[in-house]
């Protein structure tokens, strides 16, 4: 039996990633912006989202897709409403300055909404509708991408995966939730199609418009199926419309596969804040024993047999991230394929052998 490979401390995964990096030409503060986004949704557990993408991202800014010098600008505003343009940078990096936006308007009018447009694959919504959240913010996060989800009834692929995430204060770690509209997320079919798993017939749509199992046929010959069949579908209609109808971003096929496409090609991709500021509205403990009443009240429902408890959304993330920060993240095989890649891309070796 092989040797478990070693659980990479957070630290050590943080300072790998800010360094490559810094390596394309990226400022000190974007650099680490986007570390944290893709170590703490590793941290969470969520490997499909976190440093798996880097090298991804690294070719992009290598090969002048994505902007390293990009400096994301309101195009135009009101007192509770905002247009960023990303100028092309990182997805990471214009959601900060979008999500950042939207927290300081929403400081004075209570609520505010905030559209981002032109930039790169955001990577994990609930990362920042997280973020906010412990800032005392009530947030909605969407997000679109190129199309890969049919729509019920559809042969081919009508919407992108179009994420959308909440995230709610608690007095202790928010409430979070971060899901794809599609049934899965693309990143965990290629996931499985690397680690010789056996794909569930309720993820992939065949180019017959019924479900496939067939992992070879994706993503080019199938599309993945929506989340819970029309539901899924009009979620992931919304967040195209929030995160790219009202800007005047780029819809549907006009966004570019930030995987697939030239690195010299932007992808274009939007992003919508909706956020509620909770001193505005209403007693910040009063708002934190009434969600600790809700919270109490679903914990003590009945468990089925085998169920420990009933968990809010995030619970279980939360707990891995605990645990990371003690024990180190156990990164998956997949992933630290991908980070050697990014070790040789930048140039930059690992350290501590802790990839082997």
């Amino acid at each position: 039996m092989p040797e478990k490979s070693p659980n990479v401390p957070v630290s050590v995964l943080f300072e790998f990633t800010q360094a490559a990096l810094l390596s394309t030409g990226l400022r000190d503060a974007d650099a680490k912006v986007t570390a944290e986004a893709l170590v703490s949704t590793d941290a969470l557990g969520v490997f499909t989202h976190g440093t798996k993408l880097l090298a991804g991202y690294l070719k992009k800014l290598q090969g002048g897709g994505y902007s390293p010098k990009a400096q994301p600008r309101i195009e135009r505003e009101g007192p509770a409403w905002a247009v960023v343009d990303g100028d092309t940078g990182l997805g990471q990096v214009g959601c900060q300055f979008a999500m950042q936006t939207a927290m300081q308007k929403a400081s004075t009018t209570g609520v505010a909404f905030v559209s981002l447009r032109n930039t790169g694959h955001i990577g994990a919504a609930g990362h920042f509708a997280g973020r906010a959240a412990r800032s005392g913010f009530v947030t909605m996060v969407t997000g679109n991408d190129i199309p890969s989800v049919a729509a019920p009834g559809s042969k081919k692929a009508v919407l992108g995966s179009n994420p959308l995430a909440y995230a709610i204060p608690t007095g202790g770690d928010p409430i979070l939730l971060d899901m794809a509209t599609a049934a899965v997320a693309g990143g965990k079919v290629y996931a499985a199609i690397q680690r010789g798993e056996q794909i569930p017939n309720t993820w992939l749509i065949g180019p017959d418009g019924h479900p496939t199992t067939d992992g070879a046929l994706y993503p080019h010959s199938t599309a993945l199926a929506p989340m819970a069949g029309h539901k899924g579908y009009g979620l992931g209609l919304w967040c195209e419309v929030m995160s790219a109808l009202i800007p005047g971003g780029a819809m549907t096929w006009q966004v570019g596969s930030w995987m697939f496409d030239p690195a010299s090609r932007p992808s274009w991709h939007n992003a919508s804040f909706t956020v509620f500021h909770i001193d505005a509205m209403t007693n910040r403990a009063d708002f934190n024993a009434r969600m600790k009443t809700l919270i109490d009240e679903i914990h003590a429902a009945p468990a089925a047999d085998g169920v420990e408890s009933v968990l809010l959304p995030g619970e279980r993330e939360w707990k891995n991230s605990a645990a990371a920060d003690r024990e180190g993240i156990p990164l998956p095989e997949d992933v630290r394929t991908k980070l050697r890649e990014a070790s040789e891309i930048a140039g930059i070796v690992f350290p501590g052998n802790l990839l082997c």
